[in-house]
């Protein structure tokens, strides 16, 4: 499994910066590559703590029955936390979650992406809108409040094109 990422820079992503590539494992154990769906839609690529946690199942149920809303913007929901692609399987089926969960087991990405840490010591939450061109046009972190980075992020995708 490749998770080294090509992109030169680590830090915090902001808007404006192209999203940093990189590949990671899916629920079904395949390699899903960044710049592979660049062009194609936008990305909305969201940063988790933790599988099967109370925010985070609120917040990808959220995600869920919203998904047929962001089929018609035009985008793809790919979730990231550091559990394995064993959990995201299970995770995914337990709550019928019709979108990409990728495993960063070792944090490479989110540490990529600039992904702050929560009270200095658990995974963050943090959502990027990502265009079609590879841009990030908006970055949004609340931990407590899962669903709100769904709403968030359909507010965005209606401004672009």
């Amino acid at each position: 499994m490749n998770t080294q990422p090509t992109a030169a820079k680590s830090g915090a992503i902001k808007t404006g910066d192209a999203a940093p590539d990189f590949t990671l494992i899916d629920q079904r154990g395949q390699s899903i590559h960044l710049a592979d769906l660049i062009g194609t839609q936008n990305i909305v690529l969201y940063f988790y703590p933790k599988d099967n946690t109370p925010a985070c199942t609120a917040e990808a149920c959220a995600f869920r029955d919203s998904f047929e809303v962001f089929r018609k913007a035009n985008a793809q929901v790919i979730g990231v936390s550091d559990d394995s692609a064993e959990s995201h399987a299970q995770f995914a089926q337990k709550n019928r979650l019709p979108f990409t969960l990728l495993s960063d087991a070792k944090g490479i990405i989110r540490k990529l992406y600039g992904v702050p840490k929560a009270l200095g010591i658990m995974a963050g939450r943090t959502t990027y809108i990502i265009d079609k061109q590879g841009i990030v046009r908006h970055t949004f972190n609340d931990l407590m409040d899962g669903p709100k980075h769904v709403t968030e992020a359909l507010r965005i995708l209606q401004t672009l094109d």
